[in-house]
C-alpha cells in the first residue's frame, strides 16, 4: 500500500461527481498509482477526519510514509503542533459543508520536526448519496510560491517606485525595460527609449557606457559601482550628468548552459554632489595658488617681475593664455581709452608670461572691444565666439588681437588706490568651457594682486 488503504473507503472518497470506484485490487491500485504520479501532495480524510489517502509527494514534503499516515485521526500529534491541531482540523474539515474549493495556509510538521508552511486547496468528497463523505486536500510548500511572488513584487517595485534608475539592456546594448526614474534621467518616455541605440540618447559618454555593458556581458559584474559622466539629449537641450552605476549580467534560468539575456543597469544621479565636490576642490586649489603666487612675488626684487609671477600661477588649470594692458598716458583724460600691452603669455608654445612694452604703442582695439569695455565700466566683461562657424569662428580671436584658437575671454579691470590702471584678459581655447561666475570672482582676486604689483613697479605715469 503506497497511497491509500486497500479498503472500501476509496469508493466513498472519489472526486466530486464521479462514479463510485469498483471494489477490488485493480481499482485501488489504479487510484494509488494515479495519486503517486501527481506533482502535488495529496491526502484525503473521511467524515470522521481519519486519513484515508497519502501520496508520494506528501511523503516527500513531510517525510511521513503512507503506512505511517493512513489511518491516523487528523494531523494532531504528528503532522501539526498540538496547539495548532484544533484550528487546522476545523479549517480542513469545514470544506465538507462549503461549496467549491477552500484555500488555506498553515504550518505542518515534518517527520524530523521541522515546520513547513504549506498552501492547501481542499474540497468535499461526495458519497453515492451525494452527501459529504470526507475531504480531499492538495497542498504544496509555500516558499516556492512566496519566492515567486516576492520576485514579481521586487521587479514591480524596481520598475515603478525605486529611487534609482533601472534599465534592462539586451545583448545588442539596447534598452528593453526602463523604469520611471531612468526614463526621466534619459529625458524621454518609458516606451520611447525601448530598442533605441544608446547613441541616440547620449551625445557624450556613450562609448564608456557601452564598453562597460560589453564587459559585463563577457566577464560578469564589476566588483564596485562606477561613476560615468554623460551628456543626455533632451527636448530642452543637452545636460551634463554624473551617474553612479552598477551592473549585473542576466542569464536565462531555464537553460542548462548560461545564456546571456542582457545586462541589468542600475544607476543614481549624483551630479549635484560631484559638482559640489569639484567646486570645493577647485576653490581650495585656487586659494592655494593665490598664496603661492603671493609668496613667490614677495621674493622678486623687481615689482614688474611680480606681475608675471602672479599671472603664471593664476593660469594653472584656469586659462590657456593671458594678456595685461595698461591705460596709456593721457588715456584716462581723453574721450577714447587707449591701452598698451605690457605683458602676455606666449601663443603657440608653452612658457612663462613675459613683459612686452611694444615701445609704448597702443593696441589696435576696435570700438566695443571687451578690454575697452572692462576699463570703461571698471568691472568684469565676458566674451565668446558663441555659435560662430567656419571662417567667422577662425577670425573671431585675431580680430580682437588674441591668439588663434581662442573662443572664450574674461576681462577684469586692474584698480589700485582708487585708480583704473588697465585690464587683465584671460583666454580659453575650444577644449575648455566658457568662463562662469566663479571664474570671474577668482579673476578679480588675481587682478587685485597684479594691480598692486603694477602700482609698486611704477609702470604707470605719476598723477599730475
Amino acid at each position: 500500500m503506497s497511497a491509500s488503504r486497500r479498503s472500501g473507503a476509496t469508493d466513498e472518497l472519489g472526486p466530486e461527481g464521479s462514479e463510485p470506484e469498483r471494489e477490488g485490487p485493480a481499482g485501488s491500485d489504479l487510484l494509488a498509482a494515479l495519486l503517486d504520479g501527481m506533482d502535488a501532495a495529496l491526502c484525503a480524510f473521511d467524515a470522521d477526519g481519519v486519513v484515508t489517502h497519502w501520496n508520494r509527494e506528501a511523503e516527500r514534503i513531510l517525510g511521513w510514509t503512507a503506512e505511517e499516515a493512513v489511518g491516523r485521526a487528523g494531523f494532531a500529534g504528528w503532522a501539526v503542533r498540538s496547539a495548532d491541531a484544533e484550528e487546522v482540523e476545523a479549517r480542513l474539515m469545514s470544506a465538507m459543508d462549503a461549496p467549491g474549493r477552500q484555500v488555506n495556509e498553515f504550518a505542518l510538521l515534518t517527520k524530523d520536526g521541522r515546520r513547513v508552511l504549506v498552501r492547501t486547496q481542499s474540497a468535499a468528497v461526495r458519497g453515492p448519496d451525494r452527501e459529504p463523505a470526507g475531504v480531499y486536500c492538495a497542498f504544496s510548500e509555500v516558499h516556492a510560491q512566496i519566492d515567486l511572488e516576492r520576485s514579481i513584487a521586487l521587479s514591480e517595485a524596481l520598475l515603478e517606485d525605486a529611487g534609482w534608475g533601472v534599465v534592462l539592456v539586451d545583448a545588442d546594448l539596447r534598452p528593453a525595460v526602463v523604469n520611471a526614474y531612468a526614463a526621466r534621467a534619459l529625458g524621454a518616455g518609458r516606451t520611447s527609449v525601448l530598442g533605441r541605440p544608446l547613441g541616440e540618447l547620449l551625445s557624450q559618454g556613450v562609448e564608456e557606457l557601452e564598453s562597460a555593458l560589453t564587459h559585463v556581458l563577457a566577464e560578469g559584474a564589476p566588483p564596485a559601482p562606477a561613476e560615468l559622466w554623460v551628456t543626455v539629449r533632451t527636448p530642452e537641450g543637452e545636460r551634463r550628468r554624473c551617474w553612479r552605476s552598477g551592473f549585473v549580467r542576466l542569464s536565462s534560468p531555464l537553460a542548462e548552459e548560461p545564456v546571456p539575456l542582457g545586462v541589468g543597469w542600475l544607476f543614481q544621479d549624483v551630479t549635484e554632489a560631484r559638482q559640489g565636490e569639484q567646486e570645493a576642490s577647485l576653490l581650495r586649489f585656487r586659494t592655494q595658488q593665490l598664496h603661492r603666487a603671493a609668496r613667490a612675488a614677495a621674493e622678486c626684487e623687481n615689482p614688474a617681475e611680480a606681475v608675471t609671477v602672479h599671472l603664471d600661477f593664476a593660469l594653472a588649470g584656469f586659462a590657456d593664455h593671458a594678456v595685461i594692458d595698461r591705460v596709456a598716458e593721457g588715456g584716462a583724460e581723453t574721450d577714447r581709452v587707449r591701452l598698451v600691452r605690457i605683458a602676455e603669455t606666449p601663443s603657440g608654445t608653452p612658457g612663462p608670461c613675459r613683459l612686452d612694452g611694444r615701445a609704448g604703442l597702443p593696441v589696435l582695439y576696435a570700438d566695443g572691444h571687451p578690454a575697452l569695455q572692462c576699463v570703461e565700466r571698471a568691472g568684469t566683461v565676458r566674451a565668446g565666439a558663441g555659435s560662430l562657424k567656419g571662417d567667422a569662428a577662425r577670425e573671431w580671436a585675431p580680430a580682437r588681437q588674441w591668439p588663434q584658437g581662442t573662443v572664450h575671454a574674461l576681462c577684469t579691470v586692474l584698480r589700485s588706490r582708487g585708480r583704473t590702471l588697465g585690464a587683465v584678459t584671460f583666454l580659453r581655447t575650444s577644449h575648455r568651457t566658457a568662463f562662469e561666475r566663479a571664474d570671474a570672482m577668482y579673476a578679480e582676486d588675481v587682478a587685485a594682486h597684479i594691480a598692486t604689483a603694477l602700482d609698486l613697479a611704477a609702470l604707470l605715469p605719476e598723477e599730475g
